[in-house]
């Protein structure tokens, strides 16, 4: 279990309001806070900030 709390799983959501997300892992010990990456959202065609959610995989 030890690799879910070095890396979790998280999802990014879209800032534009479009509610298109990505999900990925980030490394806790790099990244501490809450990550806000800008990427490409398709929804609105051009490239928006996306924040950091909680999320827990089933």
């Amino acid at each position: 279990m030890a690799r879910h709390e070095i890396r979790p799983v998280i999802k990014l959501r879209s800032t534009a309001g479009t509610g298109f997300t990505y999900v990925t892992r980030k490394n806790r010990r790099n990244d501490p806070d809450r990550m806000v990456l800008r990427t490409y959202d398709p929804v609105v065609s051009r490239r928006v900030d996306f924040r950091e959610e909680r999320w827990t995989p089933q």
